[in-house]
């Protein structure tokens, strides 16, 4: 969809002039600008005080060098970034992603719709992201050790509780958040709530494992209640098998679906009698395993390699929790084909924008990941909450509050659609109503 703006089409050509060879960062700009056509047109005064053009600029990129030693006394060297886009209602708040495929388009796509994603939960934080090239898979915890140390080294000079406020995410669970918080202690020698995602022994929030996949169904439920819809009796697709998939699909099930299908980064599972969590759970988070091992417990199960055809699985609800743009317009008109009712997004944009179209052109229900996957950093701010406090809440407390927040998301979004003309449009919703928020500020702050 060409934008038909002409202040903003040509915001967005500058865009990607600065960031050429950031694909992924220039798709989630292009989102966002397209839906924010209406605001342009009624908030002159936003134009005017040039939010638009300072809200797709970073505050800060910061990029360094992580070596560190591997158990064969060899030096490797990996690459360190830390963006921090947007501190106009709180201090930087976002994971840190471990992964091959992290460059800095990733991290400054993953930041941006941090901003958003941040505002629409209500809590004071800001957008931000980070991470490395470096990949936990198959190191053993002492060189996952010595990497996360290394990173910290650099990474403290820029964070802190009140400036920005790191997490996990992809490759970064845990065991390294772990790792980091005990390099920044060392370092800074203060015990502060500078990370979030850590173990309940020293700061951590309940439920925060949980609640990603936990909102993700909350919303999800909000949003198919809203059409009419229910989860009950209804066929899930979810992809992925880390910590939002496996809670997802916890959360799915005990709302009354059948959740059928997992996958990892080799292939899928099918299992027509329904997902036996406690096994996927064995696999992934005791013996950090491949999902094949799931036919060796389930051998009624079914097995294939590659994760793209997860998605010819005939289902009522899609539910993408594994990486940026895994739904194509190919894999989308299957999913239609098939009957799929509503898509909501556990991962980061895991939906191409041929996708986003396919699921307008059949009237899908459409539930972005600003806003659906927003429960996981929603606890962390509730996390950041108990530290400053020095208090820790009961899992029943905490998910209370996430559910409330998860329900406040999708009222937002569906409130923010309909006064701009676009009802139904949760996309567009959430991307209104996470903006003019951060808007707001950035235009009472000056220009900062």
């Amino acid at each position: 969809m060409a934008l038909k703006n002409q202040y903003l089409a040509d915001l967005l050509e500058t865009v990607k002039k600065r960031n050429p060879g950031e694909p992924e960062f220039i798709q989630a700009v292009t989102e966002v600008l397209e839906s924010l056509e209406p605001v342009a047109e009624r908030r002159p005064d936003l134009v005017e005080a040039g939010v638009f053009e300072r809200i797709v600029e970073p505050e800060r990129q910061i990029m360094f060098r992580v070596p560190w030693v591997d158990d064969n006394g060899k030096v490797q060297v990996n690459r360190g970034f830390r963006v921090q886009f947007n501190s106009a209602i709180g201090p930087y708040k976002g994971g840190l992603r471990l992964h091959p495929s992290v460059y800095l388009g990733i991290i400054k796509f993953l930041g941006f719709e941090q901003i958003f994603k941040n505002s629409l939960t209500t809590l004071p934080m800001g957008g931000g992201k980070g991470g490395s090239d470096f990949d936990p898979k198959g190191k053993s915890d002492a060189e996952v050790m010595r990497f996360c140390q290394s990173f910290m080294t650099e990474l403290y000079r820029h964070i802190g509780p009140d400036c920005d406020v790191p997490a996990g995410d992809i490759g970064t669970g845990a065991r390294e958040v772990g790792y980091m918080f005990g390099q920044y202690k060392r370092l800074r020698n203060e015990f502060t709530g500078v990370l979030t995602g850590k173990g309940l022994t020293f700061g951590g929030s309940l439920a925060r494992t949980e609640a990603t996949g936990y909102g993700l169904c909350y919303y999800t439920d909000e949003m198919l209640k809203a059409n009419g819809l229910s989860f009950e009796g209804k066929t899930v697709v979810i992809s992925g098998s880390g910590n939002v998939a496996i809670y997802a699909t916890q959360k799915a099930t005990e709302l009354g679906a059948k959740v059928v299908a997992l996958s990892d980064s080799n292939g899928y599972i099918y299992d027509k009698d329904g997902i036996k969590l406690d096994v996927v759970k064995d696999i992934k988070e005791v013996r950090r395993g491949r999902i094949k091992e799931y036919l060796d417990a389930v051998p009624t199960a079914e097995y294939h390699e590659g994760c793209r055809n997860i998605w010819t699985i005939p289902c009522d609800i899609a539910l993408p929790c594994a990486t940026q743009n895994e739904i194509d317009g190919e894999s989308a008109k299957i999913l239609a084909k098939n009957g799929c009712k509503a898509v909501a997004e556990g991962a980061n944009m895991p939906s191409t924008p041929e996708a986003i179209a396919v699921y307008f052109e059949n009237n899908m229900l459409f539930g972005p990941a600003k806003a659906a996957n927003a429960g996981g950093v929603a606890v962390s701010g509730l996390e950041m909450s108990q530290n400053s406090e020095r208090l820790s809440w009961t899992f029943e407390e905490v998910d209370g509050k996430l559910k409330n927040i998860m329900k406040s998301i999708f009222a937002a979004c569906d409130s923010a659609a309909k006064e701009y003309g676009m009802e139904g449009n949760y996309m567009a919703g959430a991307n209104i109503a996470g903006f003019l928020k951060v808007a707001e500020a950035m235009k009472a702050q000056g220009v900062v």
